[in-house]
């Protein structure tokens, strides 16, 4: 995917080899020489009427603009550069950043280039995480935000199988569900004995369909789940040839359910009407199609680009601020390792994900506006509890398009300076002192497959909370003398 630097690049050296100053094509396009800096800096991206004007005064098509092979050697370095001082291992060195110019030599360049190439590749080395699944979720992350998380041709395909059982609107009945697997050649069985590692069961056979004989709690309902196990027939799936072929299939399957429950053109009405009245609510779209909070969220993300023109974020967190599932288009700055992976990791205390959970009395959603290290965003979130413990639903946008949403009105404020260890993720100090070496914590099993244990004194230990939960609870008196010890 091009970059807005490799964009801003291409304009440059197109600028210069055609004789141009900033000026002269700022006049030419309509816009100030100051904002077509910026876009050749990569500090912003263009609209695409002012690239087709770029691409027009420089006479060429907007795909040269767009090319992702960089002009120069030059170019090339100077992108790899300011793209890894923008990814999260430089951060946490919390390092400056080294600005390129035309005076810093080609030499220097590469150096600093090879270094962050092999600060990369150690790290990656050390990650002890499962590699392949990591690096499949992220691939597959990064393809559905280039497609701003809509799916043209499962859209297609939902409409395809409600149109015969009769969906006029609403909530999709069971019966419906039932016509639609029946039409599909199979019947559907609800087993006790399902199990405990599958969702559903399909005998491919007998033209069966195993279910639970309920929903799961905090998860997928019943009609999601047969209309994802016949998914797979509908979708033409073959079985899976790699991690990355498993990931892609139960992404188009949950899609595909979720395009039913909540097709197309009946929650593209009702969310346009919601946003004509500035008037967008989770709780409005789950409860308009008998859905989940979470399914809600997230069909919302399906829709709020494509036919909305909303950027937005979507995370499901637990308790202790595990990233569970984590969408996002709008810039905001997901917690990740060094393969890209945001699964498993630990966002922010301060974020609207975690907060929620400190609200007494919850009714409804809560909302919060957020300022973080890439912008201020606005949020809604909804707390649940599932078969893993409580769980938060959040979804976000930038500042700018609260105002079409219930609840911008909200005084709820916080401030993340994260990835910055001194916003929450290091104890305070004084704390430090008191108990680093009083403390021996027992860490819980950390079993999420795309995590990695984060680091403190105890792997797996949050070092802040738990020093927190110490002295909070200790006696007012002063700790007496201690001998050093070993372990035990």
């Amino acid at each position: 995917m091009t970059t807005p630097l490799a964009v801003g690049r291409q304009i440059r050296h197109l600028r210069t080899a055609a004789g141009l100053t900033l000026e002269h094509l700022g006049a030419q396009v309509g816009a100030a020489p100051s904002q077509l800096s910026l876009i050749e800096n990569g500090k912003r991206e263009p609209r695409l009427g002012l690239l087709q004007a770029i691409a027009q005064a420089l006479g060429v098509e907007v795909a040269a603009l767009l090319s992702a092979e960089p002009p120069s050697r030059r170019d090339e370095l100077e992108i790899a550069l300011a793209e890894a001082q923008r990814g999260p291992l430089y951060r946490e060195l919390r390092l400056p950043e080294v600005r390129t110019s035309r005076k810093l030599p080609l030499e220097v360049l590469e150096a600093l280039v090879g270094l962050h190439g092999e600060l990369a590749r150690r790290a990656s080395e050390a990650s002890a995480t499962p590699e392949e699944a990591r690096r499949a979720n992220t691939r597959l992350r990064n393809e559905m935000r280039a497609v701003d998380n809509h799916l043209p041709d499962v859209e297609r395909a939902a409409a395809e199988v409600l149109e015969p059982v009769g969906y006029r609107g609403g909530p999709l009945t069971h019966r419906m569900v039932e016509a639609i697997v029946e039409r599909l050649g199979f019947t559907l069985h609800h087993a006790r004995d399902l199990p405990s590692s599958a969702r559903s069961v399909t005998d491919l056979e007998n033209r069966r369909i195993y279910l639970p004989p309920a929903s799961i709690p905090g998860g997928h309902g019943l009609r999601s789940l047969a209309l994802q196990a016949v998914a797979h027939r509908v979708l033409g799936h073959a079985q899976p040839a790699t991690y990355l072929d498993f990931l892609r299939q139960r992404l188009e399957i949950t899609y595909f359910a979720a395009a039913c429950l909540m097709p197309e053109r009946t929650a593209v009405e009702l969310l346009s009407e919601a946003k004509k009245n500035r008037d967008l609510a989770i709780e409005d779209f789950r409860d308009a199609f008998g859905v989940t909070h979470e399914s809600a969220a997230h069909r919302f993300t399906n829709l709020a680009t494509s036919h909305l023109g909303i950027r937005c974020h979507f995370a499901r967190v637990t308790r202790d601020g595990t990233l569970l599932k984590g969408y996002e288009n709008d810039g905001v700055a997901f917690p990740q390792d060094v393969t890209g992976a945001i699964e498993g990791q630990t966002v922010c205390r301060h974020w609207t994900s975690r907060a929620v959970f400190d609200v007494d009395d919850l009714v409804g959603e809560f909302h919060c506006y957020t300022d973080t290290v890439t912008g201020t965003y606005w949020c809604s979130a909804q707390t649940g509890s599932g078969t893993d413990g409580d769980f938060s639903i959040t979804i976000g946008v930038p500042y700018v398009e609260s105002r079409w949403f219930r609840g911008r009105e909200t005084t709820n404020r916080s401030v993340s300076r994260c990835p910055d260890p001194t916003c929450c993720k290091q104890p305070d100090p004084r704390l430090a002192r008191r108990w680093s070496d009083a403390a021996w914590p027992s860490a819980k099993v950390h079993t999420h497959i795309f995590g990695a244990l984060p680091s403190g004194r105890f792997p797996g230990v949050d070092d802040a909370e738990v020093y927190a939960f110490l002295d909070a609870h200790a006696p007012r008196t002063p700790p007496p003398e201690r001998a050093p010890q070993s372990a035990p």
